[in-house]
């Protein structure tokens, strides 16, 4: 908007807003909007909650102390502690954990941080320093052995040396670091491979053994880089990260033509294992965790680069149809393997919180909720086809902490009540199920309640320590917006500006950075209100909140049924593709005719046999273009498109595309008022009777009225109202700001204000349209110009629109714009009017002295490609 040319006028504007108290930009926290249902949840009542998660969490760790320290483990129903099975070697379920170092203390520093209890950390700390040795002849697995104990050391070191931080130790002079670099070094020859990929376990004292197997998992050989890179920064030994990151990238390297790795893999050759599954669960988890935090922490692109990738491949083949459960796949064909669902997935949510995509975060949520429901606890493996569980053991498993770790992103990402709820009743069911007189069982059986003579230290360090943060409302965790992390663990760890790598300059050269900040999460909302956009509804509201539990085979709790109505519905979802691109016929050596680079992306010139993927944009704006041929376009690159070819004759709805040619994407509308009330002069005595006349730049529809500037009038011959010099009043609606309802009054001569969201652009216009209204501007949630489309379908069941025009207005003029608007409202007067400026008229136009824009090299920055109605963000259209 062209402000600068009428600074008299923005200045009596900005006088009278401050005069008025008047905000000129408005911000909506969806975290601030009463439910529809009043909760229950009050204060006291998270702050009970949160207590009786203390004293669960002190009763497992005092136990530990009195019975089982120095010992790994608690045993909690024989009152006594157990290390390594010294006499079974092959016994992996204690022998890969159990180390001979005090495990559960070690674990459960940084828990105690959370919790608020310094005197407690202090002596926790001073107890590893004094008792913890890793000089032991114990053979550990490398992973447990990693995201346990060393990661362990590093969060309660980072915590300790902390100067100013309450948890800060005068006394401590980084023992904790001394004996992370200590096991550090000792884990380092397990990656003494030819594919730098580790063995699984290693001996402690000895080193590799003999007769030691070759074959690892996906999730133990590359969930290392958190805590190994993280040792490396502290200590400047860059042998740790060095190792994690080839072992990381010799397992991505070795990915399948549809971006997919395997589940098991030979350290030693590097070839994927028999039978060359793969999915979110078992064995591969973390591995895609520790991608996205790895990037969060320490900022490198490289792992921003890989989670992108396999994020879209896992939810264009694993993902179910229905996008609610994700399955075993074959990883070179994406063909359905095992139709069940492992409980160690339950972590998926929270990572899909992490990204951004709440949305689908919440349906993979209520997947795993239900089977909690159902079970009182999480079964090992549950089978989607025939709705039962296969594996009831439940030993306070990885599962349940990841549970409530999603169920805590989802809380903080939504601030939803519902997941106050699944964790009370997690709560309930492990202190009635698993607490014992001397710590926290297992569970063997969740039908019978066979309980198991064991605590593993994660219910210690995580599970508790999630459920401790749902309800804790005020941790200072809550409002630290740096860069820290949770590893798969549950432990916190960071990195301060002198431990980041800045991005090297041949990196900046060939790509921009973009901003990965999460979009906020939007609430469902029914009608409209005066200062609000509707009623604010629960996930217990959604209209597929019946299918999740359907699938399962869940009954309905009373809670759920106070829900339904008799005019609801139960939704069976229809998932948009995430990912498409396969099985076009390839070119698999385009020329640089066909496609070339630029500096800053690709540029298309012939289309013909170009396979190219397209991925759905994590902040709900659209879709992105992510491969081209063997190219991969990576954030912040794009893609121009210099091929006529590309629009479709007429007749073809498959690309809405049809009138670029002879529809122009923006047009310019002047913005002006009548002369001023002389009252209003005197009163402020800024201006004289001068009139308020500014332009801005409008992006137009491609349906509606034709607003180009080189017709005067439509096929029929029709002028719209807009292009009449004395202009049409500008009006706008309170109580259906989103124009997404019957306007109740009629608005003839008059363009309506509206805001993007809650409902098609079709649908604003056909509402004004029935309203009398000569057309909407559209106020964007964001800064790039669009041009809205709609299906060719959408158009005939529309009718004729010829005579209702649409201008969208980028988020930032806008908002200024609807300011405008407000203000002379609640003056009364002078009435705001808009009518489109001619083009000799427009001050883009090239002045003298001024030579033609080349748009080969100056593509126009706002022109986007759209496949049916979905804009490709990162496309510039030259032609």
């Amino acid at each position: 908007m062209k402000w600068g040319t009428y600074w008299p006028e923005c200045l009596f504007i900005a006088a009278v807003l401050v005069l008025n108290n008047t905000r000129w930009f408005h911000t909506t926290d969806a975290s601030t909007i009463p439910l529809t249902t009043s909760s229950t949840w009050t204060p006291e009542k998270k702050l009970a909650a949160r207590e009786r998660t203390r004293e669960l969490w002190y009763h497992g760790y005092d136990n530990y102390m009195t019975y089982a320290f120095p010992m790994d483990e608690l045993t909690p129903l024989s009152c006594s502690g157990q290390g390594p099975d010294w006499a079974n070697i092959g016994n992996h379920a204690v022998n890969d954990v159990a180390g001979n170092f005090s495990l559960t203390l070690i674990d459960v520093l940084d828990t105690l941080v959370i919790l608020d209890d310094r005197i407690g950390f202090e002596k926790a700390v001073k107890n590893v320093i004094e008792w913890v040795s890793f000089d032991v002849n114990t053979k550990p697995q490398v992973f447990e052995t990693t995201i346990r104990v060393l990661g362990g050391l590093l969060s309660g070191h980072i915590f300790a040396s902390k100067s100013g931080h309450p948890f800060h130790l005068p006394w401590y002079r980084g023992e904790l670091l001394d004996l992370a670099h200590d096991l550090g070094e000792r884990l380092l020859p397990a990656f003494s491979t030819p594919t730098g990929i580790p063995y699984a376990r290693i001996n402690l004292r000895k080193g590799i053994m003999k007769g030691e197997t070759v074959e690892t998992c996906t999730a133990g050989a590359g969930s290392l880089i958190l805590e190994f890179a993280t040792l490396s920064r502290l200590t400047g030994d860059d042998r740790f990260e060095k190792a994690a990151h080839k072992a990381f990238f010799g397992l991505w390297n070795r990915k399948s033509d549809i971006e997919l790795v395997g589940n098991t893999i030979n350290t030693w050759n590097g070839a994927w294992t028999h039978p060359e599954t793969t999915g979110i669960g078992a064995g591969i988890d973390s591995f895609y965790e520790y991608a996205l935090k790895w990037y969060i922490m320490s900022g490198d692109i490289e792992f921003l680069d890989v989670w992108d990738d396999a994020y879209a491949a896992i939810m264009r083949f694993s993902r179910a149809k229905d996008g609610y459960w994700y399955r075993t796949v074959n990883m070179h064909t994406g063909d359905v393997a095992y139709l069940t669902v492992d409980s160690l997935s339950a972590f998926w949510p929270g990572l899909q919180v992490l990204a951004g995509d709440v949305q689908n975060a919440i349906k993979s949520h209520m997947l795993y909720y239900n089977l909690w429901r159902q079970h009182s606890g999480l079964p090992e493996v549950f089978d989607t086809n025939y709705r039962k569980a296969t594996s009831y053991q439940y030993p306070l498993r990885p599962a349940t902490p990841e549970f409530i770790e999603s169920t805590w992103y989802l809380y903080r990402a939504t601030r939803d009540p519902f997941y106050l709820d699944v964790g009370e009743r997690v709560l309930y069911d492990i202190t009635t199920r698993a607490k014992v007189d001397c710590g926290l069982a297992g569970i063997s059986d969740l039908r019978t309640n066979k309980l198991d003579d064991r605590m593993e230290s994660f219910a210690l360090s995580e599970t508790l320590k999630y459920l401790y943060l749902l309800f804790d409302e005020e941790n200072p965790l809550h409002s630290d917006d740096s860069n820290y992390v949770f590893t798969t663990e549950g432990h916190i760890l960071t990195l301060d500006r002198d431990h980041m790598n800045p991005m090297s300059k041949s990196r900046k050269r060939t790509r921009n950075i973009e901003s990965h900040e999460c979009p906020a999460y939007t609430p469902i909302t029914s009608g409209s209100h005066k200062s609000k956009p509707g009623l604010v509804q629960g996930v217990r509201s959604r209209s597929d909140m019946e299918y999740a539990r359907h699938l399962v085979g869940t009954s309905p709790a009373f809670a759920d049924e106070s829900h339904w109505s008799p005019d609801g519905w139960c939704e069976k979802p229809r998932v948009d593709p995430y990912a498409n691109g396969k099985g076009v016929p390839e070119d698999l050596s385009p020329s640089f005719l066909k496609l070339g680079t630029r500096p800053d992306g690709y540029i298309i010139h012939n289309v013909t046999g170009i396979r190219t993927q397209i991925v759905q944009r994590l902040d709900g704006q659209g879709y992105d273009i992510r491969k081209l041929g063997h190219y991969t376009v990576r954030p912040g690159q794009l893609v121009y498109i210099n091929d006529p070819h590309i629009f479709p004759k007429e007749g073809n709805a498959n690309l809405a595309q049809e009138e670029f040619f002879h529809r122009e994407p923006e047009v310019t509308l002047r913005v002006f008022t009548p002369e001023l009330d002389s009252m209003l002069d005197i009163s402020t005595g800024l201006l004289g009777s001068k009139a308020i006349d500014v332009s801005v730049i409008g992006y137009t529809a491609r349906f509606g009225a034709d607003l180009s500037s080189h017709i005067a009038a439509d096929a029929k011959g029709v002028t719209h109202k807009l292009r009449n010099p004395k202009g049409l009043s500008v009006r706008r609606n309170s109580a259906n700001e989103y124009g997404c309802d019957p306007y109740e009054e009629t608005y003839a001569d008059s363009m309506l204000i509206t805001k993007r969201g809650h409902c098609t652009f079709l649908e604003k216009l056909v509402n004004a349209r029935a309203g009398s209204a000569a057309g909407i501007i559209v106020i964007s949630d964001e800064e790039m110009g669009i041009n809205p489309t709609a299906n060719r379908d959408e158009l005939v069941a529309a009718g004729n629109l010829d005579d209702v025009a649409l201008v969208l207005l980028p988020k930032t003029a806008g908002e200024a714009f609807e300011e405008l608007v407000n203000l002379t409202e609640k003056l009364h007067k002078p009435q705001v009017k808009i009518a489109l400026q001619p083009r000799n008229m427009d001050l883009d136009e090239e002045q003298p002295g001024h030579p033609p824009v080349d748009t080969e090299e100056q593509p126009n920055p706002h022109r986007i490609l759209y496949i049916n109605g979905h804009p490709l963000i990162n496309t510039r259209l030259l032609v």
